[in-house]
């Protein structure tokens, strides 16, 4: 088998702002999803652009642009509640933009018809609310498009149709996405775009605070980078086709995007599942055919990433390189797209008597949206040396998913992800398999607790545990790091390992 090439299955998703060069693609992409509104003129895109360039945000996918979403910031009290479009965007000019204002106002969002489903819109509103919290912005005001309304128009008032779709007993593809991504209600106004047929003209003026807001004044507030983590637990049983292995990731994937988490982790060659309806009792062999499934594996995470929106750590799985050896490689699969490796430095000897696994090379360090982080496999957390290279590196989080299969091995694992944590000032997450696979050679049986660890000092979380699963079920535990919280106690926690350490009497060298 050929060493794979990761790139043929990379598609790049970037949220950037929109430029010059995109207005015509714009336009199009107004016209494909909103058929018989008025689209866009190139002269008022082009205000946007020259007047508030950073609140013009586009999704490009593979190249392509694929949605985009436009806003203004006001001060909202200065406008009659019974505002329309025209009013609150001065025709679609935004020459009305106020720098000073308190409120970012989103007058446009809109995917390609192609590629609903892969929650562009949830990037789009995110990219909104970052902007707001990097502007420091109280809130987020939009006038929502209800376009179902029609179909009901003639039994019930527009307010009724809001509340019955408040209380999920109608759906609307708009209102009850906005609802979704934190917007509450605020009224609905009548005639605010002529256009807007299908809504009966009426919209939904809807508003999500930014709880970050800090009242401007001379007092001075601490920054922060929360980094939401969801663990996976994974429960390893009888399956019957790679299709039900897929349907399992899916769920768990699905779980992690419900909690807005920026990383869903997996465990260490969880993927040897499969190996259950392989029917092949030799180790040796059961790997060989495992390996089969690589490309399959890719595929399914690289998509789900996307789909999902959250950076995945895909546990880890025996691969098969040119010269015949097989590794046990943890894959990060960005949510843009992109996926890169890390290969297991350390085997075990289980791994090299029963499997014949070769053992990597590389200490590699990853850039992701939530800073750098690092993959060290099982094993490879029990050497601290990697560790400290990893951190060395830029490293502010350290991912381990394991594989063991009784208590001791587990708290192997758990002992020194924890001493890394504290040695090291960084957070570390260990994520294991449970449950059994009777008739699955050196499988068999499993043990885990995964959790998510911090150093341990007094604004971390107390004993250094951020959350834990119970153990030995299947279950996710999900948490918030804060990488700004680190960065502070790097320079001034009450012990400062990083700072502290005597070069002048010992190093760690690294041969790469």
């Amino acid at each position: 088998m050929s060493t794979i090439d990761l790139s043929k299955f990379e598609k790049k998703m970037i949220i950037r702002n929109i430029k010059h060069s995109d207005i015509d693609a714009i336009l199009a992409l107004q016209k494909l999803s909103f058929p018989g509104m008025e689209p866009w003129k190139r002269e008022q895109l082009e205000s946007h652009l020259e007047i508030f360039p950073e609140g013009q945000i586009c999704a490009e996918f593979d190249g392509e642009i694929i949605g985009s979403c436009s806003s203004l910031i006001v001060n909202f009290d200065e406008y009659d509640d019974q505002h329309t479009w025209d009013d609150i965007t001065d025709e679609g000019y935004i020459t009305n933009h106020n720098p000073e204002g308190y409120n970012l106002y989103g007058i446009e969002v809109m995917v390609h018809p192609n590629y609903r489903g892969m929650k562009i819109g949830r990037r789009l509103y995110e990219a909104r609310q970052d902007l707001a919290r990097e502007l420091n912005l109280k809130s987020i005001i939009i006038g929502g498009r209800i376009p179902n309304y029609h179909k009901h128009s003639g039994e019930m008032s527009p307010r009724e149709y809001v509340e019955q779709v408040i209380h999920h007993k109608i759906y609307d593809p708009v209102l009850s996405f906005q609802l979704m991504n934190g917007f509450t209600l605020m009224r609905i106004n009548p005639g605010y775009l002529p256009d807007d047929l299908a809504s009966n003209k009426y919209a939904t003026l809807m508003e999500w605070n930014n709880v970050d807001y800090v009242r401007r004044s001379k007092r001075h507030f601490k920054t922060s980078f929360p980094v939401r983590i969801c663990v996976v637990q994974y429960m390893m049983k009888q399956i019957n086709s790679f299709e039900e292995f897929a349907t399992q990731v899916e769920y768990y994937t699905d779980v992690a995007y419900d909690a807005k988490a920026d990383f869903c982790v997996f465990p260490e060659i969880f993927t040897t599942q499969l190996m259950s309806f392989l029917d092949e009792q030799i180790p040796s062999k059961a790997i060989q055919r495992l390996t089969e499934y690589t490309e399959e594996y890719i595929e399914l995470f690289t998509g789900l990433a996307v789909k999902y929106n959250v950076n995945i750590i895909g546990g880890s799985h025996f691969v098969e390189e040119d010269d015949g050896d097989i590794f046990n490689i943890a894959y990060l699969f960005r949510r843009d797209g992109t996926i890169e490796k890390q290969y297991k430095v350390h085997i075990t000897p289980n791994e090299r008597k029963w499997w014949g696994i070769s053992p990597g090379n590389d200490v590699e360090v990853f850039d992701t949206d939530c800073g750098k982080i690092a993959i060290q496999i099982c094993y490879d957390i029990e050497f601290p040396e990697l560790a400290r290279i990893a951190t060395d590196k830029g490293a502010n989080i350290i991912f381990t998913p394991f594989c063991t299969e009784d208590r001791q091995g587990y708290l192997r694992v758990r002992y020194c992800s924890q001493a890394r944590a504290v040695e090291n000032q960084i957070y570390t997450v260990i994520a294991g398999t449970v449950g059994n696979l009777p008739e699955t050679e050196n499988m068999d049986i499993q043990y885990a607790q995964s959790a998510i660890f911090a150093p341990s000092d007094f604004e971390f979380a107390r004993d250094g545990i951020v959350g834990e699963c119970n153990p030995n079920i299947e279950m996710v535990v999900i948490g918030d790091v804060d990488l700004e919280i680190l960065r502070r106690q790097r320079q001034s926690g009450t012990v400062r390992q990083l700072k502290d350490r005597r070069h002048d009497v010992y190093n760690i060298k690294y041969k790469k």
